[in-house]
């Protein structure tokens, strides 16, 4: 991936995420109790198969990850996106390598490449890493890994565990920042803002460091 691709992608997530927190201040807490008292458990059903039809297409998943934490609070939200996100990264996986293989390659030619030398060296290791790093695309992940030489059980593994400690950060700020609107502290939003930009300078760190393939 060039790096003027990278900051695009930055910057639309950016973007999204700020678009995401504006709207997020608008909502009021008696009308979503209402919604997903009179939807069930088809409120969950309906946001994890948004998640997963989002993060197929391409699409930032940050937006998703706030609404999830100000609907569903910070472990429901957790655990739909996550849902929604690992079950998206399968298929992904398995369509990539499988009957999309000779597709996805001619789509990302050169730039899965960096990703299977990684994933020879550390295998499931690298894929739990790679999770927490938020500016890495998600989607983007999932089409590369199915090219690579990793196997299902690592991918499953890795993509399970990275993902939730990954999504956790910004299922927080959801819903914290949906508690600030309604007069709760400020702590948590700062709490979990800090654990973002943390991640964000990993990334950077990361990418920084990374050797290029052999």
């Amino acid at each position: 991936m060039t790096k003027r691709t990278l900051t695009l992608l930055v910057f639309i997530c950016v973007v999204a995420t700020a678009i995401a927190l504006y709207l997020i201040a608008d909502i009021d807490a008696d009308r979503v109790e209402a919604w997903l008292n009179s939807w069930g458990i088809w409120a969950p059903i309906a946001y994890i198969a948004a998640y997963a039809i989002g993060t197929i297409l391409l699409l930032p998943s940050t937006p998703l990850n706030l609404a999830g934490g100000a609907l569903f609070g910070l472990w429901g939200g957790t655990l739909w996106s996550s849902l929604g996100a690992i079950a998206a990264a399968l298929l992904t996986f398995g369509f990539a390598r499988t009957i999309g293989r000779e597709w996805v390659a001619s789509r990302l030619a050169g730039q899965w490449e960096a990703i299977d030398a990684d994933i020879r060296r550390s295998g499931l290791l690298y894929l739990f890493a790679i999770r927490l790093l938020p500016i890495l695309p998600y989607g983007f992940v999932n089409l590369a890994a199915g090219l690579t030489a990793v196997t299902w059980r690592d991918y499953t593994i890795g993509t399970a565990i990275g993902t939730v400690l990954g999504l956790l950060p910004f299922i927080a700020i959801g819903s914290s920042g949906r508690d600030l609107m309604q007069g709760g502290s400020i702590w948590g939003l700062i709490l979990a803002l800090t654990v973002v930009a943390g991640l964000i300078l990993a990334a950077v760190w990361y990418r920084q460091r990374r050797s290029p393939p052999s």
